[in-house]
């Protein structure tokens, strides 16, 4: 299985986001475009990174009508991203419909994940505000299964959960998980977090570091401890 650390470009412009990777050297770490660069730099900014030669994970959490998200799917294919995501909330024909936009063109097709329940969601959050009164392990689960029987390849989730999540869909069954600190970092927003290390152990295919690595003092040192951690 595939393992990597992916580090988030969480900067609000392409500039920033340039500026930042001209610190790795002859190095190309896989890369995740969230909300925040997408909306103010564009796709462009996709197109760009593709040519350096990055791996990206686009991570825009599609959640909508099934038919809209087919639809939106189909235009990210475009973009020649590795993987990208949506919200397993929206149930399995949506997921379904996601599969089929990104599955349109010829060729090999980006990995598909569905976002389980973000890390900084703590047990008392899904009952109060989701009114979910289940465990909030057992909901990742079942989303995880949803996700599985819709033909996707793996789930976000915390590492915590993916132990939960390989047993009940398959080792073969992807799990990138955020909430990623190291031993002595804070925690800050997050509500499920653990080490490279740990997530490891916990079986982990790809970790997102973000802070730990984008506010350090090297973020190069910070990123090769990470995959030193995780990899080995």
């Amino acid at each position: 299985m595939p393992k990597d650390v992916i580090i988030p470009l969480d900067f609000p412009s392409a500039e920033v986001t340039l500026n930042f990777l001209s610190l790795f050297t002859g190095q190309k770490p896989y890369v995740k475009i969230g909300m925040e660069l997408f909306y103010a730099a564009g796709p462009d900014i996709v197109r760009q990174l593709k040519a350096q030669g990055f791996k990206v994970f686009l991570d825009l959490k599609l959640h909508d009508i099934p038919n809209t998200v087919k639809g939106g799917m189909a235009s990210l294919r475009g973009l020649g991203v590795d993987m990208c995501n949506l919200h397993a909330g929206g149930g399995r024909p949506m997921m379904e419909a996601a599969l089929e936009g990104l599955s349109a063109a010829p060729g090999p097709r980006p990995i598909l994940l569905a976002v389980t329940q973000l890390t900084s969601t703590s047990q008392e959050v899904m009952e109060r505000d989701l009114l979910i009164n289940r465990k909030l392990e057992d909901v990742v689960t079942h989303y995880a299964q949803n996700a599985k029987m819709a033909g996707l390849d793996g789930v976000v989730c915390s590492p915590l959960e993916s132990p939960l999540v390989k047993a009940a869909c398959g080792q073969s069954f992807l799990t990138v998980t955020p909430g990623v600190r190291f031993a002595e970092g804070d925690v800050q927003d997050q509500a499920r977090v653990t080490t490279p290390e740990k997530a490891r152990q916990l079986g982990s295919d790809y970790i997102v570091v973000g802070r730990p690595i984008i506010q350090a003092a090297n973020p190069v040192a910070a990123w090769q401890r990470c995959m030193k951690e995780f990899i080995g």
